[in-house]
């Protein structure tokens, strides 16, 4: 991974400058309030962890980070630009999709379905993406995508089909297609949550690698509990719509304050 950090080397987490500022976020689909005046900040380099019980919004914050969902209030900054307002004579204004896609240009997504090309080998769904986005000739996106599968370690697979790999090869090939286009923030939603037990661990690595090597900032929906605590400078715990918890792993999850955290750690770890 060290090649890639120098690939990826953004600001680091001293500069305390904020790469993604979400403000008083709103968020209901029909009668169900999913997010209930949510703020949320990561630093440039800084890894945060968000926890807490299916439906409480973790994903739905993910998505609307990329832009894949729309706030019914608030906004979100992505370094210097707003994703749905604009400032207009003096004043925050509504925009619409064409701004949003230039401002989430630096932020990576992983899902937690793969959703790789069935008909292009490994190299392929990491390299034309590459070439489509970044306009790098198709020679320089070849060396950049066989070296990606490099670090995430699946060089030898480089010209199989998503079909003859395991999921968790299928996973790897996901994260090195979204590190090719060079964001300076990802997200992990549940990256782990479709694999078999046995698979879980090699994503994990990778992730882990990811994380101690560069200074990209993280933002990650997660249940690996310890995972989280290895690799996050702060936890968020999710619950209802809400923040209840904000803080180092060695407060959050290691000495939680709120009754509701002590208890979905304690769900999790009987699992």
């Amino acid at each position: 991974m060290q090649a890639e950090a120098k690939d990826l080397a953004r600001p680091s987490a001293r500069v305390q400058a904020d790469i993604l500022k979400m403000r008083d976020i709103h968020k209901a689909f029909d009668t169900k309030v999913v997010l209930d005046g949510v703020d949320v900040d990561v630093k440039a380099g800084e890894k945060v962890a968000l926890i807490g019980p299916s439906g409480s919004g973790k994903t739905t914050i993910l998505r609307m980070a990329i832009g894949l969902t729309r706030p019914d209030r608030g906004t979100i900054r992505i370094e210097d630009k707003y994703l749905w307002h604009e400032m207009r004579g003096g004043a925050l204004v509504p925009a619409g999709e064409k701004n949003a896609r230039i401002a989430r240009r630096p932020v990576g997504m992983v899902f937690q379905q793969f959703n790789l090309f069935p008909h292009m080998t490994a190299l392929e769904n990491v390299r034309e993406p590459i070439v489509q986005v970044l306009r790098l000739s198709r020679e320089e996106a070849d060396a950049r995508a066989a070296e990606l599968l490099r670090q995430v370690g699946l060089s030898e697979h480089r010209d199989k089909r998503p079909s003859q790999l395991s999921g968790g090869q299928q996973q790897r090939v996901a994260i090195a297609r979204s590190l090719g286009l060079r964001p300076k923030i990802m997200l992990f939603d549940e990256v782990t949550s479709a694999l078999d037990p046995e698979l879980v661990g090699e994503v994990l690595r990778v992730l882990r690698e990811l994380a101690h090597a560069t200074d990209m900032a993280m933002l990650l929906v997660t249940h690996e509990i310890n995972f989280a605590a290895d690799i996050a400078d702060r936890v968020l715990m999710f619950d209802a719509g809400k923040i209840i918890e904000d803080g180092p792993p060695s407060q959050v999850i290691r000495d939680p304050a709120m009754a509701r955290t002590k208890q979905f750690l304690r769900a999790v770890n009987d699992r």
